[in-house]
């Protein structure tokens, strides 16, 4: 699975795996792949320090990413309790009222609520690069489009790739306008935000225009066949995040959610804004549809809703409430019906890529 790309970057297969977990992340780049580990969740930068300590000790000297979520344009003046101060109170009832609904005790005193969306305040996400550029981080993805400029001009001196996902080719053009090394075509069947565009007729839309730079097909893809699909729709790679949630290396802490991601069939997923406030493809529970809900209040905007239901949803996790435990996850969840390594993981996708370009070269009359 090799194309001038994963050449350009020294590595086997042209497969880039995004996940929030470090063990996951240099088990990828150790199979061949690019591990590309998720920086939102780092709001305390020696946490980041010492995660990528252990990458750079468990990578054997290949390469690894980072992704950080990182607005374009800065908003000047605005703290976290500015904006903690702008979420109505109707709200806050609202998310009080669903988890007494469904009996999810409180946190215990002096217990912190873990994640908080706070990795898109322009501070944070420096913060978090001031510590990467420590390491040799070979690629640098951004998650809601190009970073700053003085950001991709630091990245390129370091000695990174800069790497930015799209939803349609009109984003795309802008990302290669910006200077981006890579766009990633990320189709509406992704877990996490995504736009309405399937991956099928987005990868060979935004191919188009941004040519001649690299893209990355991303949604949907869990097999060596769909691999090969996307490097015939003209992808010089695929980015792949689903797919390792239930891999043994993944660092979930909920036996509930495992069980609720082995289960569940490519159906059982929903876009929906309860996380963030823009639509995400996550698990649908009983959660998602309070907030989908047209009796209820609705979901509030990025960043209001993430801060709303931060500690909510640690609640959730921390004691596993089943009918509202859920995740980031796209449709590709279908396919995950066992718990097995990531380097299981790699012999699949490259024995069924095989056999599509097998299958193909039967059809050409080529074999």
């Amino acid at each position: 699975m090799q194309t001038e790309l994963s050449r350009h970057l020294g590595i086997e297969h042209a497969v880039f795996g995004f996940t929030p977990f470090p063990a996951v992340a240099a088990a990828i780049t150790r199979a061949g792949g690019l591990g590309v580990l998720g920086a939102v969740r780092y709001t305390d930068p020696d946490a980041l320090r010492r995660d990528l300590d252990w990458m750079q000790e468990h990578t054997g000297g290949k390469p690894y990413g980072l992704d950080v979520v990182m607005p374009a344009r800065k908003v000047e003046g605005v703290s976290e309790a500015d904006v903690e101060a702008m979420i109505p109170a109707g709200h806050r009832h609202f998310v009080r009222e669903t988890l007494a609904r469904h009996g999810v005790p409180e946190l215990a005193a002096g217990d912190r609520s873990g994640w908080r969306i706070t990795g898109w305040m322009e501070e944070v996400a420096r913060a978090q690069l001031d510590a990467a550029f420590d390491y040799p981080v070979a690629l640098l993805a951004n998650a809601l489009g190009p970073p700053p400029a003085d950001v991709v001009t630091r990245a390129h001196a370091h000695g990174a790739v800069v790497a930015a996902l799209a939803g349609s080719a009109r984003h795309a053009a802008r990302h290669a306008a910006a200077g981006i090394d890579i766009v990633v075509a990320q189709g509406y069947e992704a877990g996490g935000h995504t736009g309405e565009i399937a991956t099928m007729v987005l990868t060979p839309e935004v191919v188009r225009a941004v040519d001649p730079l690299p893209v990355l097909a991303a949604g949907g893809i869990g097999s060596g066949e769909q691999i090969a699909a996307g490097l015939a729709l003209g992808a010089q790679g695929v980015w792949l995040g689903s797919l390792w949630l239930t891999t043994d290396e993944a660092e979930l802490h909920s036996p509930a959610l495992t069980a609720k991601l082995l289960a569940a069939g490519s159906g059982d997923t929903v876009r929906s804004r309860a996380l963030t406030g823009k639509p995400a493809r996550q698990l649908r529970t009983a959660w998602t549809d309070a907030w989908d809900d047209p009796a209820g209040p609705g979901a509030l905007p990025m960043p209001l809703q993430g801060l709303l239901v931060a500690e909510a949803l640690s609640r959730i996790q921390r004691y596993e409430v089943e009918p509202l435990l859920g995740t980031p996850v796209g449709q590709i969840v279908g396919r995950m019906e066992t718990r097995r390594s990531v380097r299981a993981v790699f012999d699949e996708l490259t024995a069924g890529f095989e056999r599509a370009v097998d299958r193909i070269d039967r059809i050409a009359g080529r074999a």
